[in-house]
């Protein structure tokens, strides 16, 4: 790999990770559901792509490997992702209930 490319591609992954992470800091508390629910759509498209790397036929085998595992870390991170949004939707739901039965 030419070393340009290398350094071009390091400092655009430390721009992109310092900027995330500024930008997820400043976000309120009651806005991480619908963040969290974003996220996981973004790493829903993280899957498809690692699916079509994992999948392809004209790629050496440390792709293939490579591919393998983002398609095994995607998918649990998508898995658990939903489920930790719903829990945390379901929290929601049982102080309305709650505060509803309260009042009767």
């Amino acid at each position: 790999m030419n070393p340009a490319v290398l350094i071009a591609s390091v400092y655009v992954f430390a721009l992109a990770a310092f900027l995330g992470y500024q930008v997820i800091s400043r976000v309120p508390p009651l806005l991480h559901t619908p963040l969290m629910s974003a996220t996981n759509a973004i790493s829903g498209i993280s899957l498809i792509g690692s699916l079509v790397l994992a999948g392809a036929v004209h790629y050496p085998l440390f792709a293939h490997i490579l591919g393998f595992i983002a398609v095994t870390t995607a998918t649990i991170n998508v898995v658990g992702g939903f489920g930790l949004t719903d829990r945390m939707l379901k929290m929601f739901g049982k102080r309305k209930q709650e505060a509803k039965e309260a009042a009767k």
